[in-house]
């Protein structure tokens, strides 16, 4: 099989914005990321990356009128928070933080008139409160948003308990792919 492929991580992930400008104005100044590299692509449109820490990046493209396609929330992403998103597609981007950060956070998004949801991730409900972080079995503490363009994101933090889960959960496997 050959040599084994040593990843160091997200290179890029790369999205596709309506407004260029919009995303700058969100992603600078409600998600604290700075730009850190902008490209013109003549004919095609632009390409612009964000600090997402760690030498990674949060990329988008902005193409010219003639190239752009519709959006199709609910189908290609979710378009509310119970939502599913079809195969194939991306359901959210989670940005990791530190547990101490996530009330500072919210505090932030508050503070700025940015409609957000947290959610306290237990190992056997949801909970919708930051007190549900010092539960035990608890084991991710998130705040949920969308961007200009309907990209859900996350702010993700790991608690302890997380370290404690295991991957012992089979796979499912469809007999019929769905069409």
């Amino acid at each position: 099989m050959g040599a084994t492929i040593k990843y160091q991580g997200v290179s890029h992930l790369a999205l596709v914005c309506d407004d260029m400008a919009r995303t700058v104005e969100f992603y600078e100044n409600v998600m604290d990321m700075p730009l850190v590299k902008s490209m013109e692509m003549p004919g095609v449109g632009q390409h612009f990356f964000f600090d997402i820490g760690n030498g990674d990046a949060l990329a988008f493209f902005c193409y010219d009128d003639a190239l752009v396609r519709p959006a199709a929330p609910g189908i290609a992403a979710p378009g509310t928070n119970t939502d599913v998103s079809a195969n194939g597609s991306m359901h959210h981007i989670a940005f990791r933080i530190e547990p101490d950060e996530v009330e500072a956070c919210c505090e932030r998004f508050a503070k700025l008139g940015v409609d957000y949801q947290f959610k306290a991730h237990n190992k056997s409900s949801d909970g919708q409160d930051l007190s549900d972080v010092d539960d035990e079995d608890t084991f991710c503490a998130s705040i949920y948003l969308w961007d200009p363009d309907g990209i859900r994101l996350e702010l993700c933090a790991w608690l302890p308990s997380w370290y404690e889960l295991g991957n012992d959960v089979a796979p499912m496997s469809r007999k019929v792919p769905v069409a």
